[in-house]
């Protein structure tokens, strides 16, 4: 889980220390805001801070706000923009508004349902946050908001009244052979905020001394699956080179709810592969959601070449399909 996406989860741990924690959640944005709808900046009493509602821009005056907060029991709803005097002073030259709802946890946001949003984050179960700005109730919901699961996006409700923060399962990818793309692609995942995981049943491929400080299971693939499971926020890329230890992970695949699966290799195995598959009595549509060769077109040599355009293709499926 990257930094900017465990956020619940310090400010719980803050606020369980005893130090005080309070989230800062961008509500709504105009012009060049920096930061999406729905990000989410921890501030604990100490003054520490995790994540981002501004890129920089703001959050010193968001941690002075979020401390004072914490002191009174209060939250807060602010706005910087341009037109703002105090917000320019820190920053916010780009043209554009935001607007940050700032909650102490424990006196706005109950405890208690900060420990039910970690519990389905780590049970990789999509709930949202529902605050009521004008009650000022604060609740968790599976149901009722499935188009913002399905966009991954926060945001108000029609009345303007209810605030829907979404919080979808963190986003994961499992790697199949830990060869030396694997070796550039996983740091650079983790930084774009996925949880990497590394499968290779060849121990001496999949081992802490090539992968420190990684979970690598040393299982084969289609047994791997099992035990990690498939979602729609998962990505699988196969780099082994060899079909029987792609294959039978490509095979769950394709009737599993991913939304990436990538596979290395050139055209003519990409060809064998659909061909494998097709034999296998898989239908054309289940396949075509194979990209293969894997990554973009954008020349790659190197291994962390690769690793750029697989990551870059990825986040292209994620975020326009």
């Amino acid at each position: 889980m990257d930094r900017f996406d465990n956020i619940p989860e310090v400010a719980l741990r803050w606020y369980r220390g005893g130090k005080g924690a309070v989230l800062a959640t961008v509500v709504e944005t105009w012009g060049s805001a920096p930061r999406r709808v729905g990000s989410q900046l921890a501030v604990s009493g100490a003054g520490e801070i995790q994540g981002s509602v501004s890129g920089g821009c703001v959050e010193g005056a968001v941690v002075v706000e979020a401390l004072e907060a914490l002191e009174d029991g209060q939250p807060r709803l602010l706005e910087f923009g341009i037109s703002d005097g105090d917000a320019f002073a820190v920053g916010l030259a780009c043209g554009g508004t935001i607007r940050v709802l700032v909650e102490p946890v424990g006196a706005v946001l109950p405890a208690d349902l900060l420990e039910q949003l970690v519990a389905a984050r780590t049970a990789r179960r999509a709930v949202a946050v529902v605050a009521d700005l004008v009650e000022g109730d604060r609740w968790l919901t599976q149901h009722g908001h499935a188009d913002r699961f399905r966009l991954d996006r926060s945001g108000f409700e029609e009345d303007g009244r209810f605030f829907v923060t979404i919080h979808n399962p963190p986003l994961r990818m499992i790697i199949v052979g830990a060869v030396h793309i694997a070796q550039a692609l996983v740091p650079m995942a983790r930084l774009a905020g996925y949880d990497p995981v590394l499968v290779d049943p060849r121990e001496a491929f999949g081992s802490d001394a090539r992968f420190p400080g990684e979970r690598i299971l040393n299982d084969w693939p289609d047994d791997a699956i099992k035990t990690l499971g498939l979602d729609p926020r998962t990505a699988l890329v196969l780099l082994s080179h060899d079909p029987k230890i792609d294959d039978p992970a490509l095979e769950q695949a394709l009737t599993a709810d991913v939304f990436y699966i990538g596979a290395l290799g050139s055209k003519r195995t990409h060809a064998k592969r659909v061909d494998r598959l097709t034999e296998a009595g898989f239908p054309p549509d289940q396949i075509a959601r194979i990209h293969g060769p894997v990554g973009l077109d954008i020349g790659a040599a190197s291994p962390a070449e690769i690793a750029v355009s697989i990551l870059a293709e990825c986040t292209r499926v994620l975020r326009q399909g």
